[in-house]
This record gives structure tokens, C-alpha cells and sequence, in this order.
């Protein structure tokens, strides 16, 4: 097996799980090209910088126990379905946003900090806003120019912070190169990271017997879908692969505190196949699109998919599609459940930023 270099560039439980079975989704399927050797592809590799996208009553689960998430190497993995996953949380938080207002009166709040004028960053902070309004967040947004300081972006953050009607701040990644992002993300009061990055809060994450204010959302969407899809974690043998601050790392920590026995893959590991092959739960996350090819699964084993990676494709208007860091075809024959991209992840980012932000409100108001 080839000594491999990985490129990492990846992008607690909402309420008590009621497990049930969520309809089957079946996305197309293509194949996968072949591929150079493990230590080309992980070589050319470069990181990239995405903006983010970024418990509660009943959470109906995708399947009925663990089992369920299991089937036998030769049939089709089941689904693992973000999108109806991401859909019922939604749900679940517009149920809690409903009750707390009209129990005390408060409305929970998100503010967005937008830095520029890239067209990427305002999708995306425009699909926040829209999801924040279907479940009855109030939405704050900022909008500053290009050529702003760190020292106005900051005076913003400590606005936020100061202000009882603002519960979750975040700040809009990728910032202009001219701004020292830890300075910034740094700011933001530890009480309204519902982004998860302030170092204090990923310190907790990673000590016995504490917990983060704020769980990272990738990652805890990640979780959630290994939750409700029934896929038993203690004990079980769980690769992620990458390192990222923003998924790999942080996945790891909440695997681990899972009870899992946890192995990352990064840029040094050698053999990553083999390691790979071993593991009853994947996370893959390091942006190289169909890395992960069916001879490294381990038959039934759970994938969770967190690569978005466009590549061409003439038959689409587009001119390309999105695939992730996990060779679909190839893995759903082997696998017992499975993240589909698009359609996986990425609807669970949001629905996690909405969580959190829920979650601030009732910490701060001390509302069970």
C-alpha cells in the first residue's frame, strides 16, 4: 500500500430520539472515474476555503435500530436522507422557538456578519436568513464593504455581544485577506459562538467530563444523522478522514466522546486504505472527490460524506456536478447506510446552526 499525503479542507444531541422509519431516497447514480494512486490524488490535493452554511421533543429517527443501518455487502447501503433529516429538525425547532416565546416572550436571535460582496457568501447568508424566518429566529445581518477594518468588524461582534436580543453570532467565511480571521472569530462572546469555533469552546470538546457551549455544526450534523439513521457508535471502530479545524478535528472529539475507538487519516498516514477498511463508521472530509473507492469500506459499515467537490459532467446544464469525497457507486454496494451528495451533509449544517442558536437562547434565559 502506497505511504499517502492527505490534504485537509473539510467545509450533542437536539431533543430525545424517537426512532422511525423515514422513506427511502434513491439518488442517481454515476460512476466513478478511475483513479491515480492514493499518493498522487493526495499530493494534488489543495485545501479550500468554503463560506460556511452553517435536542428537542420527539426526533424521529431514520430507522428502527442499529440493525437497520446494516445490510449485507452485496445489496444496496441504505440511505442516509439530510435533506427529510434536516427538514424534520426544522420542524422541531419551530415547535421549541414557539412554545419559549409564548411562554416568556422571548424570540431567539441570530446575527450574521457579511464582509465584502463575494456571491457565494451571500447565498449563503441569504439561505440563513430564509431558514431562520421558517422557524421564528429573529434574523440580524450586517453588511460591510471589502476594505473594512478588523477594528469595525470587531466593534460589530462586541455590539452583538452586548445585546440580550441576539443570541448566536457568525461571522461570514471566507473574511478578506487582509483580516486575521482568529482575531475576529476570537471576538465573539464564547456564550454566542454558535459556530462553535472560539477556542474555548472546541477546549471543552476535547476534555473529560466537560461539554462545549457550542458543538461545530458540520460535525454535530454529522452525529445527528448517525443518531437518528439507529447506527450504534460505543465500541465500534470509526475512521474520520481529515484533520480540518472546522469538521475532521472536531468530529473526531465527538466520535471519541461517543465512546467510539477513533483513527484520523491526514496528510501523513500511511496505508490510509487499510485503516479505512477497519472502521464500522466513516467521516470522510478532505475534499478530493471520489477518494474513498468501494475496496476501502468495510461491508456494512456507516459513511458519512461531508466532501462537496464539483467535477464535469456534460450532461448537466451546468456543465459539471457534485460529488463528494466517497466514490458512491462503489461504496453503496459495500456499505450498510450511506450519505448521499448532494443531499446529505450539507441540509444538516443549517438545521445544526438553528439548534445552536435555539439552544443559546434557552441557556441565557434559563428555559428547559
Amino acid at each position: 500500500m502506497a505511504s499517502s499525503i492527505l490534504s485537509d479542507c473539510s467545509t450533542a444531541r437536539l431533543l430525545p430520539l424517537r426512532r422511525a422509519l423515514l422513506p427511502q431516497r434513491v439518488p442517481r447514480i454515476h460512476p466513478c472515474p478511475a483513479l491515480a494512486s492514493p499518493r498522487r490524488l493526495f499530493a494534488a490535493a489543495r485545501p479550500q476555503l468554503l463560506p460556511r452554511p452553517h435536542r428537542m421533543d420527539s426526533v424521529p429517527a431514520a430507522a428502527s435500530s442499529a440493525e437497520s443501518a446494516t445490510v449485507s455487502a452485496d445489496a444496496s447501503a441504505k440511505v442516509i436522507d439530510g435533506k427529510l433529516v434536516a427538514k424534520q429538525v426544522r420542524e422541531e425547532i419551530a415547535v421549541e422557538v414557539t412554545k419559549m416565546r409564548d411562554a416568556i416572550g422571548i424570540v431567539p436571535g441570530l446575527a450574521v456578519i457579511l464582509v465584502g460582496s463575494r456571491k457565494d457568501s451571500q447565498t449563503y447568508v441569504r439561505n440563513k436568513k430564509k431558514a431562520c424566518e421558517a422557524v421564528g429566529i429573529k434574523s440580524y445581518e450586517v453588511n460591510l464593504p471589502e476594505d473594512s477594518s478588523e477594528e469595525e468588524v470587531i466593534r460589530h461582534i462586541a455590539s452583538f455581544n452586548s445585546d440580550p436580543s441576539v443570541h448566536g453570532i457568525l461571522v461570514q467565511l471566507p473574511l478578506p485577506r487582509h483580516m486575521n480571521d482568529e482575531n475576529i472569530l476570537n471576538a465573539v462572546s464564547i456564550e454566542k459562538d454558535v459556530d462553535g469555533f472560539h477556542p474555548l469552546n472546541i477546549g471543552r470538546l476535547a476534555m473529560q467530563g466537560r461539554d462545549p457551549f457550542f458543538v461545530p455544526c458540520t460535525p454535530k450534523g454529522c452525529m445527528e444523522l448517525l443518531h437518528r439513521y439507529g447506527v450504534e457508535i460505543k465500541g465500534k471502530r470509526a475512521v474520520v478522514i481529515g484533520r480540518s479545524n472546522i469538521v475532521g478535528m472536531p468530529a473526531a472529539l465527538l466520535l471519541q466522546k461517543a465512546n467510539a475507538t477513533v483513527s484520523i487519516v491526514h496528510s501523513q498516514t500511511k496505508n490510509p486504505e487499510e485503516i479505512t477498511r477497519q472502521a464500522d463508521i466513516v467521516i470522510a472530509a478532505v475534499g478530493v472527490a471520489n477518494l474513498v473507492r468501494g475496496n476501502w469500506i468495510k461491508p456494512g459499515a456507516a459513511i458519512i460524506d461531508v466532501g462537496i467537490n464539483p467535477v464535469d459532467d456534460p450532461e448537466s446544464p451546468r456543465g459539471y456536478r457534485l460529488v463528494g469525497d466517497v466514490c458512491y457507486e462503489e461504496a453503496s454496494k459495500v456499505a450498510g447506510a450511506i450519505t448521499p451528495v448532494p443531499g446529505g451533509v450539507g441540509p444538516m449544517t443549517i438545521a445544526m446552526l438553528l439548534s445552536n442558536t435555539l439552544e443559546s437562547a434557552k441557556r441565557i434565559h434559563k428555559f428547559k
